[in-house]
C-alpha cells in the first residue's frame, strides 16, 4: 500500500560514476538498483541499527549539520536521501519547511515524519531552478551513482545565497583512531547489522567508503559546482565529515 503523502517521480537512466570504482562493488545502473533494493530491505530496523553502531553519535552529528546549515525559520529545505526522516524531524522542529526525497520506497514507507515526501532520483529533482533555500543530505554521497551531476543538481535547485549541508562518513586523521575505526567499521558494524537486519547490506556499508573521492577532491567538486566557500569538517571522533557551503550569487 502506498504511504499517504509520498509522490512518485520518474527516474532518469543512471550513468557510470566519477568517483573511484572498486572492482568488487557495483557501478552504474547495477549500483543504483542494488542501493535501492538494499535500503528497501534495511528500512524497518534502520534507525535501531544506526543508533547502536554509532553509539547515538549520529543524532549529535545531525544536529551539528543543521546548526551549520544556518537557515532561519520558514525557509524551505530539501532533505535528500531522507530515509526514515531523521533530518526531516529536526528541520520541522526548527520551523523550517522541509520536503524529504529518497529513492527507496521502503525507507519512505517507514518514515516517521509529517513532512511531505517524494520518491525521486537525486540526479533529477522534481523542483524548479533556484526554488529552495537549502539542502541537507545524510550519509548518502557514497551511494549515488555519480557525484559531479549531483552537485550540479544542488546548484540548480538552491537559490543564490542558499545553503547546503552534507553529512557523510569519514575517517579519523589520528593513526591510532584510524586503525581502531577501521576494525570497528569493517568488522563490528557488519556483525551488528547482520544480527539485527540484513547481512549483505551491512557488509556493503564499510566497503562503500571506497566510492568517495579523497577529501580535497570531494571538497573541490562541491566548490566547482557553485559553492565556492564550501568547507569540510571532521566531526569527533572523526568517523563523520560535514560539507557545508553557500550557493554563489
Amino acid at each position: 500500500m502506498e504511504r499517504p503523502g509520498i509522490s512518485w517521480v520518474g527516474f532518469p537512466p543512471p550513468t557510470i560514476g566519477d568517483v573511484p570504482q572498486p572492482t568488487d562493488l557495483p557501478t552504474g545502473d547495477e549500483k543504483r538498483t542494488a542501493v535501492r533494493s538494499m535500503f528497501d530491505a534495511v528500512a524497518p530496523r534502520y534507525d535501531l541499527v544506526n543508533r547502536i553502531m554509532t553509539f547515538g553519535l549520529d543524532v549529535r552529528w545531525r544536529r551539528r549539520t543543521l546548526r551549520d546549515l544556518r537557515l532561519p525559520p520558514r525557509t524551505t529545505v530539501l532533505d535528500l536521501a531522507s530515509g526514515t526522516g531523521d533530518f526531516c524531524r529536526e528541520l520541522a522542529a526548527a520551523d523550517i519547511r522541509v520536503i524529504g526525497v529518497d529513492l527507496s520506497l521502503g525507507m519512505l514507507q517507514n518514515a516517521r515524519t509529517d513532512a511531505p515526501l517524494a520518491q525521486a532520483d537525486v540526479m533529477r529533482l522534481p523542483v524548479p531552478d533556484a526554488s529552495v533555500d537549502g539542502v541537507t543530505c545524510g550519509f548518502a554521497l557514497r551511494n549515488f551513482v555519480e557525484l559531479t551531476p549531483f552537485f550540479a543538481e544542488l546548484a540548480r535547485v538552491v537559490r543564490p545565497g542558499g545553503r547546503i549541508a552534507l553529512l557523510e562518513v569519514g575517517q579519523p586523521t589520528n593513526p591510532l583512531l584510524r586503525w581502531g575505526h577501521g576494525i570497528y567499521f569493517g568488522k563490528v558494524v557488519p556483525l551488528i547489522g547482520g544480527l539485527l537486519s540484513d547481512k549483505a547490506a551491512y557488509r556493503y556499508l564499510p566497503k562503500s567508503v571506497a566510492y568517495l573521492p579523497e577529501p580535497d577532491v570531494l571538497l573541490g567538486m562541491v566548490r566547482d559546482a557553485g559553492f565556492a566557500d564550501a568547507t569540510r569538517t571532521l566531526l569527533a571522533p572523526g568517523a563523520a565529515q560535514l560539507l557545508v557551503g553557500t550557493r554563489d550569487g
